[in-house]
């Protein structure tokens, strides 16, 4: 049985600033830094960033079903904002899902708005569609806000010196 579930995240940056995150290996870097309880750790196996990319998510501990899988980026389009990564090694592959994908779309809405659609996309076998239950987007509902209150944080920090800086001596 083949399904999909997808989320999407209305954000006040525009899209190349989300893409800087999501379009690169920073977000491995980030995600178990910002989120501890969802990723203990991201660890690239393989690649720089781009198609062929191999990643290793580690799960914090007590995280029902899954301790770890690899997945590889199988599409990394820089000009349409599109990041395509599968699951290629434990995981949800260790609970009879012969796939499983994660794609990330920024959309631009506006010239300071864009939307974060995060989709996953499955093929489980028939003698383990119950399975199909474990497959949910808020973890990356979860990641889509958090990320997007990261690059506004990074963005305040960056013009809080430059405001200050322009202010005359009184």
């Amino acid at each position: 049985m083949e399904g999909s579930l997808c989320h999407e995240f209305e954000a006040d940056l525009t899209a190349a600033e989300v893409w800087e995150v999501y379009g690169s290996l920073l977000i491995g870097q980030l995600l178990p830094q910002l989120l501890p309880d969802l990723l203990s750790k991201v660890e690239l196996v393989d690649g720089d960033g781009g198609v062929g990319t191999v990643l290793l998510l580690t799960f914090p501990p007590g995280t029902t079903g899954l301790e770890s899988y690899k997945e590889k980026f199988v599409k990394v389009d820089n000009e349409n904002y599109v990041k395509e990564a599968i699951a290629v090694e434990g995981g949800y592959l260790n609970y009879g899902f012969k796939k499983y994908l994660v794609r990330f779309e920024i959309i631009e809405k506006t010239d300071e708005t864009s939307v974060i659609r995060s989709t996953i996309e499955y093929e489980v076998d028939e003698e383990h569609i119950s399975n199909i239950s474990f497959v949910s987007t808020s973890s990356l509902a979860t990641i889509a806000e958090a990320i997007t209150r990261h690059i506004k944080e990074q963005k305040s920090a960056e013009q809080a010196p430059k405001q200050t800086s322009d202010r005359q001596p009184e």
